[in-house]
């Protein structure tokens, strides 16, 4: 189950519900994996709307290994991702978003 408080995030991959979260290692690993000197970079990249189909398996990637999935970000750019790539990429701003704002 996903706990909004622990920045987790529900998605559905290859017909298996899966919590992705954003530990502090899963931010270490997608600075280092994205070139990004710090995580602004990419938060302003979503919120513009600047994102690659990369940054998104990526952030995913990261994402659910930190929710305890072992999947690498070539598996889950192959994965069925409910909702598609916009799905995917709804997943990865929210992501993003919960690791740094407290949900109301």
């Amino acid at each position: 189950m996903a706990n909004r408080w622990r920045g987790d995030v529900a998605l559905v991959v290859d017909g298996k519900p899966c919590v992705a979260r954003l530990t502090l290692g899963a931010l270490a690993e997608l600075e280092e994996g994205l070139c990004e000197s710090s995580l602004v970079g990419l938060v302003e990249r979503f919120e513009a709307s600047r994102f690659s189909s990369r940054d998104v398996v990526a952030l995913l990637g990261a994402g659910l290994r930190g929710g305890g999935l072992q999947m690498t970000d070539a598996e889950i750019a192959a994965a069925q991702i409910d909702g598609g790539p916009m799905g995917a990429a709804k997943a990865a701003a929210e992501l993003l978003a919960r690791a740094f704002v407290v949900p109301k």
